[in-house]
């Protein structure tokens, strides 16, 4: 074989020195990752001189962050506050209490009225024909009232003659008792007549006769009179009938304007010129201007909470306008002790959970701009400390 071809031998692996092993460490020499860091922080160092007015405002950014948050903490741990918020209202339905055919309505939806102003009107013309029929059996009534107490002071003047009858009656009557005497007497003496004594006799009967017609006469008329005052007693309780009754259509003639008994907002209108309602049918809603909010409160927050604390409150419909306002009341118990279906706890299976308790907030001045009414969510915090 040819020198040329003949093949070489492998060369002997020479033992590289320490210093050119990678994964070999010089002695006293810091691991990888650690010269990593080193140089990670070298660089950012480097960076942070070479942008000093920009180091400068990220550290004044953060020590103001800093400062800011202790102190809204600081601050914010001193009041309460909740998401379970709402405005409440005392609303009402508007009805009618008497029926009829409406003949005007004057407002329509969400319009503001004031106190005594005109929301419907009823047809009045029948309740004006029951107001002159009573006025007319108030006359009947008094007119019966006087009759009999005209006759009451007739029957007065009878009773007057009746007595004055019975005076004379009585006069007569002694008379003839003494005129009997004197002839018995005479009689019995032998100077007078028989036929003298009974004649005087007889008129002794006769006036006696009289005294006794003159005292019937006398007492009928004083039972008459008697009969007369229960009469007149019967006809002022008519006549008092006759006036409730005048009274009550009088009433029911006012009623036939339904006014607005404070103000604050008609809603839900349902009322329409020429339809027919019942007495008692809803013609429409009405919200009060007199307003309040109703919050939630954990039962965990109640600890501090009292009536009189002021409370910040912000609308969820208008975030930019802050209101205040004070507590007013807290509820003695839970909402639910008092809902329509109270839970009932007396189980084998019992889960704890923390209880809602409603507090009651009267806001200080609502504005007059923002149309605020019952349900519209809220969020107060209630500075409690």
């Amino acid at each position: 074989m040819d020198a040329q071809t003949k093949p070489r031998e492998p060369l002997a692996e020479q033992p590289q020195s320490p210093e050119h092993r990678p994964d070999q460490k010089r002695e006293g020499e810091a691991p990888a990752e650690q010269r990593g860091d080193s140089a990670n922080k070298s660089s950012f160092r480097d960076r942070l001189r070479q942008h000093p007015v920009v180091t400068a405002i990220v550290v004044c950014v953060l020590i103001a962050a800093a400062i800011g948050g202790l102190m809204y903490w600081l601050d914010a741990r001193h009041y309460e506050s909740t998401d379970d918020a709402f405005i409440a209202a005392r609303s009402f339905s508007v009805a009618s209490k008497v029926g009829g055919y409406v003949t005007d309505v004057p407002v329509t939806d969400n319009q503001h009225v004031n106190a005594g102003d005109l929301l419907a009107r009823i047809d009045e013309r029948d309740y004006k024909i029951a107001v002159d029929q009573a006025k007319a059996q108030v006359a009947v009534g008094e007119a019966n009232v006087h009759n009999i107490e005209a006759q009451i002071e007739s029957q007065k003047e009878q009773i007057a003659q009746a007595k004055a009858q019975v005076d004379q009656t009585q006069a007569q009557l002694d008379f003839a008792q003494q005129e009997e005497a004197r002839a018995r007497d005479l009689v019995e003496k032998g100077a007078g007549t028989v036929q003298r004594e009974q004649q005087t006799r007889s008129d002794l009967q006769a006036q006696q006769a009289n005294m006794a017609r003159a005292k019937a006469a006398l007492t009928a008329a004083e039972l008459g009179i008697k009969t007369l005052q229960a009469q007149l007693e019967s006809a002022k309780g008519s006549l008092q009938q006759a006036q409730a009754q005048l009274d009550q259509a009088n009433l029911n003639l006012q009623y036939t304007a339904v006014v607005a008994a404070e103000s604050g907002h008609v809603v839900k209108l349902s009322a329409a010129k020429g339809t027919f309602v019942t007495a008692g049918q809803s013609l429409m809603m009405f919200v009060p201007d007199k307003v309040w909010v109703v919050a939630n409160y954990k039962e965990t927050q109640l600890a501090d909470m009292r009536p009189g604390q002021p409370v910040e409150i912000r609308i969820d419909a208008y975030p930019s306008r802050k209101l205040t306002g004070r507590i007013t009341s807290v509820q003695p118990g839970s909402g639910t002790a008092f809902s329509l279906l109270p839970a009932e706890n007396a189980t084998g299976n019992y889960v704890k959970v923390v209880q809602r308790v409603p507090v009651r907030i009267d806001i200080d001045n609502w504005p007059a701009d923002l149309p605020v009414g019952p349900g519209m969510s809220v969020v107060p915090w209630a500075k409690v400390r």
